[in-house]
């Protein structure tokens, strides 16, 4: 008997110690990590506690402005206001209620709604004008809170509006080159901490704390704003005369691709870029009675630069091109003579010239001073498939340009293998397929400006507020396209087509102006639809200034040398002594 107690009672001592043991070692388990938890980990677990208690509000960073060459702002900023509500703060909902669906013009479920609603901050309305902004924040409503924020402005209105794009909501580029430079102008936002009791009051006597925003960098382009003015009137103009669809002008500088002016009539209000009226004015639609998805159409449409996200068959100033490419090969010169009878029957096909009874005898010269299709019909046939289209990659027609403006569109062409006798002779002079007007003005600009491929570009450097410059963006000239003696004879040939050929009515007395016409039928072939353009650059023989006018479905007369190239005429005419070219005696010289 005795002997089962000893036995029992060490067996509970030992019960009692294990127990003992196992507690002593969860205690020292919960002194380490009570140790862990405020020495090791303190600093980690007051941020989580602090931001239990934070409010956190964000502060939008100023948008870089967008300047033209010489400075002027194009594209700036205007303080507008956010309203929101913080539930927890509320005293009188009822009167805030009122107050903000006047202030706002909003309807009082709306505000009602937003104002109930248990969130820690509810946005009520963004993008408010400052006045009315300060005039709440004047009412001293508690749990109001009025933050101000930044909207993008255009001081110009539709001034080279498919050019310089616009912003969504968000401030963020949509078009164009606001978005094209979107990571420069964006900059970086900031935000206001508020502190806050375990119920999201915040708290009087904390105050705030505060991270700056930081402005985005200014972007200047090549864009010259009264050359871009000049040029938009030219267009609204000859658009109005001729009652044409739309009009594209392209001003830039042949030497090193930067762009003055890139017009599209219509336009669009950049500061109410999703307002159809003025973009339907003309067709007697009714914005208001058309389905979502068919105003996004007509936006998407409205929103397009015609010169660089829409081809077209170029026509005519095409020839530029072939001809260039014969004096490379080697298969042409000035003293060749050919026969015009009227036509030029290929395979199954005849095909005419615009002078119907035909030019008789002429010369190279002359069948470019004349646009003579048939004679260009054989000067591609001398080419050859192969090598014409080979003259195309050379001169950079089969790839984009590179310009810095989102959706380009690229050249529309036919495989090499599908290109016969009648594609090789419509090809030479520029139909059967398509290209941009970007492309084309850039084609040209490397042909006359000594042979070296451009890149046509508005973006000149990244600034900041104070004018440094933060990073010169660069666009070298790319490779040599033709030879400087190429190049020089077609100055010499462009030259007479202006002093004595089709382009005439670019005709400025005591400049030296080189050109090529152009008229050409949309596509289905027999609709009556034209598209008449010109290409000009001046001097002569010295280019320091393109500019390249497209007329889409002009109603009367549509030749390009009569309605597209006196509307070149006139900028330069306007132009010209602004950029310093000046008049001179000198004729046209002869490159014999």
């Amino acid at each position: 008997m005795k002997e089962k107690e000893t036995k029992s009672r060490t067996y509970n001592r030992k019960k009692l110690t294990l127990v003992f043991c196992v507690c002593v070692l969860m205690l020292v388990g919960l002194v380490a990590r009570l140790v862990r938890l405020m020495v090791y980990e303190a600093d980690y677990y007051q941020e989580l506690a602090e931001d239990l208690h934070q409010r956190e509000r964000s502060i939008k960073a100023a948008r870089g402005r967008i300047l033209d060459r010489n400075g002027t702002v194009l594209a700036s900023n205007r303080t507008v206001c956010t309203v929101s509500v913080v539930h927890s703060q509320l005293t009188d909902p009822e009167a805030v209620i009122t107050a903000l669906s006047r202030e706002l013009n909003l309807p009082d479920e709306q505000v009602r709604g937003r104002v109930e609603k248990y969130s820690s901050i509810e946005r009520i309305k963004a993008n408010v004008d400052k006045e009315t902004g300060d005039r709440i924040r004047a009412l001293e409503l508690a749990g109001v809170k009025i933050d101000e924020d930044y909207k993008r402005s255009y001081p110009y209105g539709s001034l080279a509006s498919k050019v310089l794009g616009f912003t969504g909501g968000d401030n963020q580029g949509i078009i164009g080159l606001e978005v094209r430079y979107d990571s420069y102008l964006q900059g970086q936002n900031g935000t206001i901490l508020t502190l806050t009791d375990a119920r999201g009051i915040e708290l009087a006597d904390a105050g705030e704390e505060r991270v700056e925003p930081v402005p985005g960098a200014d972007l200047r382009v090549s864009l010259d704003y009264n050359i871009q003015l000049y040029t938009e009137q030219a267009a609204k103009k000859v658009r109005e005369e001729k009652q044409a669809a739309y009009v594209s002008i392209l001003v830039m500088n042949p030497q090193n691709g930067e762009i003055y002016a890139n017009v599209n009539v219509p336009e669009f209000d950049l500061n109410n870029p999703y307002d159809l009226t003025a973009y339907l004015a003309d067709t007697g639609q009714d914005a208001a009675a058309l389905a979502g998805e068919q105003k996004q159409d007509l936006r998407n449409q409205m929103w397009r630069n015609q010169s660089i996200n829409d081809t077209y068959e170029p026509g005519s100033v095409f020839k530029v091109v072939t001809a260039a490419a014969a004096l490379e090969k080697g298969v042409v010169n000035l003293n060749d003579t050919f026969n015009c009878p009227g036509f030029r029957i290929v395979e199954d096909r005849r095909i005419r010239c615009h002078k119907v009874r035909g030019h008789g005898s002429e010369t190279f010269v002359q069948a470019i001073e004349n646009s003579c299709n048939p004679v260009f019909i054989d000067i591609g046939q001398r080419v050859g498939a192969e090598d014409f289209y080979g003259y195309f990659r050379q001169f950079g027609l089969m790839e984009k340009t590179g310009i810095d403006v989102p959706g380009e569109a690229n050249i529309i062409m036919h495989k090499l293998e599908n290109i016969g006798l009648v594609e090789l002779a419509t090809m030479s002079f520029g139909q059967s397929f398509q290209i941009t007007p970007m492309q084309m003005a850039a084609t040209v600009s490397s042909i006359i400006n000594g042979g070296l491929r451009i890149t046509p570009h508005f973006g000149i450097a990244i600034e900041n507020q104070d004018g440094k410059v933060l990073k010169k963006l660069s666009w070298p000239k790319g490779k040599r396209v033709v030879r400087a003696e190429t190049s020089e004879t077609m100055r010499f040939l462009l030259e007479k087509v202006v002093s004595e050929g089709g382009g005439k009515k670019a005709y400025i007395e005591g400049y030296r102006i080189g050109g090529k016409t152009a008229t050409s039928q949309t596509l289905p072939r027999g609709t009556g639809r034209y598209i008449s353009s010109f290409i000009g650059f001046a001097p002569a023989d010295n280019p320091q200034v393109l500019a390249m006018c497209v007329i889409h479905n002009p109603q009367g007369v549509y030749y390009g040398g009569t309605i597209a190239a006196p509307v070149v005429r006139d900028i330069f005419e306007n132009i010209l002594p602004y950029l310093g070219i000046e008049k001179t005696e000198e004729k046209a010289y002869n490159a014999d």
